[in-house]
């Protein structure tokens, strides 16, 4: 069962970030007495006063930076497409999630063994209006779909029938990856401001968990779950 949350946070994770604020005197001089959410935006506020005290990440160099983008050449391209196909079997209410991979996964190993039975295929079972071009999706580029179909998509070179099926918010997708164009790989200097957006995210989210499991065991707490929602 999941932990009860107020605003995204574990009870007991609130409580223990309160409790250091009120130590540091951020609480207007007002000790915790117990968990109480009278007014969860203002106990937020001061949360969030808190973490800028006391957890802090150094900016990322330009040098970790361009590290990363050189090691990542694939997510700073513009203008890639690829022709691609799918069968969906989309998620209903009425079919368990495990009965639907299943028979994803029948059609999927049809697909692999006979890829030219690709059009044949998605007429059959696919849940997608495409199903009557044969599943075909035309030319997709970056941010024509959603992001876990697109890193399917891009993540790679491979054409064909993919290997694996695709796991969406929609359902599950055998895929095809008819033809590729490349595109143009984007100027570090266009993407540093990005890059390094994204690792200050990174290091923040693992100092953070660092400074509540140190917390935890100031408190100690075990065998709670911390994690924020």
């Amino acid at each position: 069962m999941a932990p009860a949350t107020v605003n995204g946070l574990p009870v007991a994770l609130r409580e223990l970030l309160l409790e250091r604020a009120a130590k540091r005197g951020l609480m207007g001089g007002r000790p915790r007495e117990g968990v109480t959410f009278a007014d969860p935006e203002a106990e937020d506020a001061v949360i969030e006063r808190l973490l800028e005290l006391e957890v802090r990440t150094p900016e990322p160099t330009d040098e970790e930076c361009r590290r990363y983008y050189e090691r990542h050449p694939a997510q700073f391209r513009a203008g890639d497409l690829v022709e691609a196909a799918h069968v969906l079997f989309a998620l209903t209410p009425r079919v368990p999630p495990g009965a639907l991979r299943a028979r994803a996964a029948e059609v999927h190993a049809v697909a692999r063994r006979e890829p030219e039975r690709f059009a044949e295929l998605a007429r059959e079972h696919s849940n997608c209006p495409s199903a009557a071009q044969g599943g075909a999706l035309g030319q997709l580029g970056r941010g024509d779909s959603v992001p876990e179909f697109e890193r399917a998509l891009f993540d790679g070179g491979a054409t064909g029938v993919l290997p694996e099926l695709i796991d969406t918010r929609y359902g599950f997708h055998v895929v095809l990856i008819a033809r590729r164009i490349a595109g143009e790989t984007v100027p570090f200097e266009a993407v540093r401001e990005r890059i390094g957006a994204m690792l200050q995210a990174r290091s923040t989210e693992r100092a953070l968990a660092q400074y509540v499991q140190i917390l935890a065991g100031e408190g100690g707490l075990e065998g709670i779950d911390l994690q924020p929602a």
